[in-house]
């Protein structure tokens, strides 16, 4: 099974392979899955209840145990780091964008993406992280 060092960083592939151009994976629901759970409240409610600024718990369980398999991975050119990606939202329904909970903070699963040639956002990133990317030479896109 592939780990991720990052759960971020793992987030902003899933996003890659999940949302942008052709997915290669399924888009997860984190209403779908409460309902099969027995869940029939309203989501937003449970979201704002319970999880106003961190990840649902059903959401970070789904997407840390998300096998990625390694030709897959190999498919990914591009990462996005930016407040309005779809992942997020599906992680914690009412993030404004605004916080610093899915922030990278480190490169240490670039080794998972041979092909990663852009990452889109990379101003989000600390100084030290655009330098390993730089020093990979990945472009760097504001």
């Amino acid at each position: 099974m592939t780990r991720f060092v990052d759960f971020n960083l793992k987030l902003a592939v899933i996003e890659a392979l999940m949302y942008e151009g052709s997915p290669k994976l399924e888009p997860w629901s984190l209403e779908t899955t409460l309902s099969a759970q027995g869940f029939d409240g309203d989501l937003w409610e449970y979201s704002a209840d319970n999880y106003w600024d961190q990840v649902v718990p059903e959401a970070k369980t789904y997407f840390e145990e998300l096998e990625l398999p390694a030709e897959l991975l190999a498919e990914v050119e591009q990462l996005i780091f930016d407040g309005g990606c779809q992942i997020y939202f599906d992680c914690c329904p009412h993030w404004d964008g605004e916080g610093s909970q899915f922030d990278v903070a480190n490169l240490d699963d670039l080794h998972l993406l041979p092909n990663l040639k852009r990452v889109l956002g990379a101003e989000w990133l600390d100084s030290e992280l655009q330098a390993v990317l730089r020093a990979r030479g990945i472009e760097l896109i504001d």
